[in-house]
């Protein structure tokens, strides 16, 4: 079966190597086709092709969107070519993609399920693109229910495929960022960008009071941190820029607990990542956070809740997660199922 697998602007590169891989694995002839990675070299390809034929030229985002059209245009003729199953994971132009798709029996996989803070039109372009997919891949029952019940999906076109584990940057040299000292305390660990929702004030308010530990902000922020910077209790550490593969081994190898304090989200790529290196995770009681066996839960946007889990935590670090019912042999086939019942 040959499969192309995109993603256009590279937003997920841990998840499309792991699935493009796996794939392989299981006799898949496999293509990635995406961008080339703003911030660093792609994982080199095992077992499947890559083209990087999407925003080959500078220019930002508006050189971006001029390219857009052409380069799906692009991969819609190279799909009716070569694919049988057309799986993209991120379409990023909601409001023309639904008219530049392939014709291939065509797979979307609803990373983020609907827009957090939709612009005018946006769900309802979205709805047109689930409409226009053959079948929509989610990773967790609440994914399910939202895309059925709040847009109306077709429940017998969505399928729940768990995300798997990403343990790729345990095979990667550690190396600690600048800013950070060797710790001599524990470490709770904020990883990944830094967004509205993902709860960034709750936790610094939550850390007050805390003196047995600290508390490390890794990642480039998408909002403005300057205040809450400047009002952080003690104990707070910042790294705020986008960190290399090296860094990010070495920021998961010396935390205690990851910490998730979203106020919403559907899966996290920051969460696999910490139960692909053996970190225990405390996570708000969100999204599909609950349907991770092992995951510590706490009730979102409550810093004094936060706040009693994190001096828990740290005193009696949780086991962490158990990463075997995630493994990608088993995600891969469960795909290749999907991609056959559609031929």
């Amino acid at each position: 079966m040959r499969v192309h697998v995109v993603d256009p602007s590279a937003y997920t590169r841990p998840y499309d190597h792991a699935l493009c891989h796996a794939l392989a694995r299981e006799g898949a002839d496999v293509e990635l086709v995406t961008s080339a990675f703003a911030h660093g070299d792609v994982p080199a390809p095992d077992g499947y092709r890559l083209r990087e034929s999407f925003y080959r030229r500078g220019g930002g985002v508006a050189g971006k969107l001029a390219q857009h059209v052409p380069d799906m245009l692009r991969e819609r003729r190279a799909a009716a070519r070569g694919a049988d199953v057309a799986h993209f994971q991120w379409l990023v132009v909601p409001h023309v993609d639904g008219l530049l798709l392939p014709r291939a029996p065509l797979v979307l996989t609803a990373h983020d399920v609907l827009a957090r803070e939709p612009r005018p039109g946006q769900l309802a372009a979205e709805r047109r693109l689930y409409e226009r997919a053959d079948a929509v891949v989610v990773h967790t029952e609440h994914g399910r229910a939202r895309l059925t019940g709040e847009l109306g999906v077709d429940p017998a076109r969505v399928h729940v495929i768990p995300h798997g584990v990403l343990d790729g940057l345990a095979a990667v040299e550690p190396a600690l960022p600048p800013e950070l000292p060797e710790p001599d305390r524990p470490v709770v660990l904020l990883f990944g960008l830094l967004r509205p929702y993902k709860g960034l004030d709750v936790l610094l308010e939550a850390w007050r009071g805390i003196d047995e530990a600290e508390l490390w902000i890794v990642g480039a922020p998408r909002m403005e941190v300057g205040d809450l910077r400047a009002s952080a209790p003690a104990g707070v550490r910042w790294v705020t820029r986008f960190v290399s593969d090296a860094e990010a081994a070495a920021v998961f190898a010396r935390a205690t607990l990851a910490v998730l304090p979203y106020r919403e989200i559907e899966q996290s790529g920051v969460l696999w990542t910490a139960v692909g290196l053996g970190v225990p995770v405390l996570a708000s009681d969100v999204g599909g956070f609950s349907e991770v066996e092992g995951v510590t839960l706490v009730a979102p946007g409550d810093p004094a809740a936060l706040h009693d889990a994190l001096r828990r935590a740290i005193a009696d670090p949780p086991a962490a997660v158990d990463p075997s019912p995630y493994g990608w042999g088993e995600i891969a086939r469960a795909h290749l199922a999907l991609y056959r019942s559609l031929l």
